[in-house]
C-alpha cells in the first residue's frame, strides 16, 4: 500500500511490537510495497532489523456485516498454518522468538511467533500485526514471470507445499469458494454506488456500462463453484493462494515465498491456474512430481475467482467513504483495466 493506514501511529505500533515480541524499537520506516497489507522496516536499539506487516481488518472482511473478530481469526489461522509449514519444511527448526536471530532456512517466510506463541497480535480493534525476519534480497512485481527459471522455482516450492505433512493443514481454514465482498459487488450492480468519495460516480458509471459482462462471469463462477462443492475432493492440500512473482523473493540462499495471509486448504489448482506458460509444461511437471493431474475445470474456477475477488474488493473500497488518496487512485486504475479486460473477453485474465 502506498499510504500508512489512518488511525495507527508509530507510537502505537512500537508499543505493540514491544508488548508482543519484546522488540525495543528505535526507528520505524514505512515501506510502500505490495498492495493489500501495510509494511514497515523496524530497527531496534540493538541494531537488529525486522519487517512488520499490518492488515486492516475491515478490508479483510468477507461481508460488510462480518465481525472484525472473524476477519482477525481468518488471518490468524492462515499465519498459524504458515508457521507450522515452515517448521515442517525446516526440519522442525522453527524460530520461536526474536531472540533467535538466524535467518530461517526454509523458503517459507513465516511470521515470528509472539512471546505467547501466536502468529500475530491484535492492535486495537482494527488492525492485525505480524513480525517477520528482515530479508535482504531481490523483490519482484505482480505480472507474468520474468524468466522461465523463476516460474520453475515457484513450481518447485508449490510442490513442496502441496506435499508437506498433512498435519499442517489442521491449522488452516478450508476454502469455501465464496468471493470476498460479493455482497458489495451485487449491491453495486443492483442499486449503484453511493456518493461517498471522488471515485463513486466513475465507478458506478463503469459498472453500469459493463454490468451484463460482469453478471455473466458471476453466473459462470457460481455454476463451477456449485459443481466443486458437490464433489468429495481427496486432493485438497495447503495452498498459498497468491503465488505470483510479487509474492516471491530471491536472496543469496535461493528463492523465497512470502505473504501467506491467504493460505487455505483447497484443491491444488488454487495455486496452479496462473503458473503454466500456456503449453502445458508446468502442469505436466506438477502431475509428474505429485501424481495429481490438474483439473481444467478447477483451473478455470480459480482463474475466474481471482478476477472476481479483485473486482469485488475494489468495488467495495469505493462504496465506502474515500478521499482520493494515492491508494484510491491506484485501485481505480486497476479496476478500470480489469473491467476492460472482462468486457472484452467475458472471462478472466490470461495467465
Amino acid at each position: 500500500m502506498l499510504n500508512a493506514p489512518a488511525g495507527l501511529t508509530d507510537e502505537t505500533l512500537a508499543a505493540a511490537l514491544g508488548r508482543a515480541w519484546r522488540v525495543d524499537v528505535d526507528t520505524l520506516t514505512y515501506r510502500p510495497v505490495g498492495f493489500g497489507s501495510h509494511h514497515w522496516e523496524v530497527r531496534t536499539v540493538h541494531g537488529d532489523r525486522w519487517f512488520a506487516t499490518v492488515d486492516e481488518l475491515e478490508l479483510r472482511r468477507h461481508r460488510r456485516d462480518e465481525p472484525l473478530d472473524r476477519a482477525y481469526d481468518r488471518l490468524r489461522v492462515a499465519l498459524a498454518a504458515t508457521v507450522a509449514l515452515h517448521a515442517a519444511l525446516d526440519g522442525g527448526a522453527a524460530h520461536s522468538t526474536p531472540a533467535r536471530r538466524g535467518r530461517q532456512r526454509s523458503f517459507v517466510v513465516a511470521p515470528v511467533p509472539t512471546v505467547d506463541g501466536e502468529p500475530l497480535c491484535r492492535v486495537g480493534d482494527r488492525f492485525g500485526l505480524a513480525l517477520y525476519p528482515h530479508i535482504a534480497g531481490e523483490s519482484f512485481a505482480w505480472g507474468d514471470f520474468p524468466t522461465a527459471e523463476h516460474r520453475w522455482a515457484v513450481l518447485d516450492m508449490l510442490v513442496a507445499v502441496h506435499t508437506a505433512p498433512a498435519d499442517v493443514r489442521r491449522h488452516a481454514a478450508v476454502d469455501d469458494l465464496a468471493v470476498p465482498h460479493r455482497d458489495a459487488l451485487d449491491d453495486a450492480l443492483r442499486i449503484g454506488v453511493p456518493d461517498c468519495g471522488p471515485y463513486s460516480r466513475p465507478v458506478g458509471e463503469l459498472l453500469a456500462a459493463h454490468a451484463a459482462s460482469i453478471r455473466r462471469l458471476l453466473d459462470r463462477y457460481d455454476t463451477l463453484a456449485a459443481r466443486t462443492r458437490a464433489c468429495d475432493d481427496d486432493r485438497v492440500v495447503l495452498t498459498h493462494g497468491e503465488p505470483h512473482p510479487g509474492n516471491t523473493m530471491r536472496d543469496t540462499a535461493g528463492w523465497l515465498l512470502i505473504d501467506w495471509e491467504t493460505a487455505l486448504v483447497a484443491p491444488p489448482e488454487r495455486d496452479l491456474w496462473n503458473l503454466d506458460p500456456g503449453d502445458g509444461s508446468v502442469l505436466t511437471a506438477y502431475a509428474d512430481a505429485t501424481g495429481v493431474r490438474p483439473d481444467p475445470t478447477l483451473l478455470e474456477l480459480y482463474r475466474f475467482q481471482w478476477d472476481l475477488k479483485d473486482l469485488a474488493v475494489d468495488v467495495d473500497r469505493f462504496r465506502r467513504p474515500h478521499t482520493g488518496s494515492a491508494d484510491d487512485g491506484a485501485t481505480w486504475e486497476i479496476l478500470r483495466g480489469l473491467i476492460r479486460h472482462l468486457a472484452a473477453g467475458d472471462g478472466a485474465r490470461p495467465s
